[in-house]
């Protein structure tokens, strides 16, 4: 028994942070319902993998849901749009407020429908401010809450192309849709959805918020160190015979075990040394005398070596070495999945956590265009005639 069965969700978003919070819902065991347009949305292609066209963010972010293509121009379509609406248990829409409100799918509009409903929306920037209007994606988030420029160089701003911000955003509204649907059941059969916003800038900031602290408190105006720590050492990628790594400590007794490690124990009665901050400050003489041992080994070694000192430490992969890995495939992170017309499987990550109980699940892949749309009117009470009408109208 999945957790989220009987409740449907509508998602109406596009590219990452609407669709993956849908995805989450979807691998709970929610009727996942993409409203996509007739032509196909603009994020179906990206990365495209499949004979058809698709994508690899699409197949990832839209497993376990069905397709209904839909006309939301149209009269008929929006009208369809209400109907829908009345089945729903969420809507998720990552919309400019004002095509919220265009389309019908603001909150007002909704809770009148609707009034157990949840509508999910996401934004840039947040509903208030200046900029609540602007579009954006997850590297403007980087950008401005400090992250990519403490990334890169002083002189070259990184960003980092693991778009994290549409991530995190994503999985805060899926756990802010759990938390207003346990809100309404909880209150019984009178329990009323709400509205539950996220931003991609306001997701941004709380990744950083230790370092705005800091900021804010002491003014240290910090300046990047590429992939140097600023707040310990050794933390940084180290070049072996054989590949890169990845080093990160904290503490003195990490610190220590290191030392002794690669022969050089002198280094912790350093003064320089003589906490995480001071080894911060002066971490590029640390990684100087880290990246000589790292030099003369190869990355196996150098790894066995660290995780018998039990130092965090990891391999640099290119995206090929990390289809290869054994723990990654010992974990069972990247299943193989099927998809029409694909001539090959795909390896699609799992639901971020595993429950004993109420498991999430691979249930079906991500959709071909329109694939549910007539299943889905039925649903709604179509009939053959109908359905073929709105198709030769192109609602649908």
């Amino acid at each position: 028994m999945q957790l989220l069965n009987g409740i449907r969700v509508l998602d109406f978003g596009r590219f990452i942070a609407g669709p993956y919070c849908a995805t989450l819902l979807a691998d709970l065991g929610a009727d996942v319902i993409r409203i996509e347009r007739p032509e196909g949305g603009e994020d179906r292609c990206v990365l495209p993998v499949a004979e058809t066209g698709e994508g690899g963010m699409f197949l990832q972010m839209n497993r376990n849901k069905r397709c209904l293509t839909l006309d939301l121009a149209s009269p008929e379509g929006r009208a369809i749009v209400k109907q829908l609406i009345k089945t729903a248990d969420v809507v998720v829409a990552n919309l400019p407020t004002p095509t919220l409100r265009q389309l019908g799918l603001d909150y007002e509009t909704v809770s009148a429908l609707n009034p157990r409903c949840v509508l999910v929306t996401v934004n840039a920037y947040g509903m208030v401010g200046p900029w609540s209007q602007r579009p954006g994606f997850d590297g403007v988030g980087q950008a401005m809450s400090g992250a990519m420029y403490m990334t890169g160089e002083p002189d070259a701003p990184r960003r980092a192309i693991a778009t994290y911000i549409d991530f995190s955003t994503a999985q805060a509204c899926a756990m802010g849709a759990l938390a207003a649907l346990w809100a309404r059941d909880k209150a019984g059969p009178q329990g009323k959805g709400q509205l539950v916003e996220g931003s991609l800038l306001r997701s941004a900031v709380i990744q950083t918020n230790g370092l705005l602290i800091e900021q804010h408190v002491h003014a240290p105006d910090r300046v990047p160190q590429g992939n140097r720590g600023f707040a310990s050492a050794p933390s940084d990628a180290f070049k072996t015979k054989t590949g890169w790594l990845l080093i990160q400590t904290i503490g003195d007794a990490m610190f220590k075990r290191v030392c002794d490690l690669i022969g050089q124990p002198g280094m912790k009665t350093d003064p320089r040394f003589s906490d995480d901050l001071s080894r911060g400050k002066n971490s590029a003489e640390i990684s100087r005398v880290l990246g000589e041992w790292c030099a003369s080994v190869t990355r196996e070694q150098a790894l066995d070596a660290l995780a018998q000192a039990k130092i965090p430490s990891g391999p640099i992969y290119t995206p090929r070495e990390a289809l290869q890995d054994a723990q990654i495939a010992a974990a069972d992170l990247l299943p193989l999945r099927s998809f029409p017309g694909m001539s090959r499987p795909y390896p699609v990550a799992p639901h971020p956590v595993d429950m004993s109980a109420t498991p999430a699940g691979f249930r079906m892949p991500a959709p071909t265009l329109g694939q549910h749309t007539d299943e889905v009117l039925r649903e709604l009470g179509f009939d053959a005639a109908g359905i073929a009408a709105l198709r030769e109208r192109k609602v649908v």
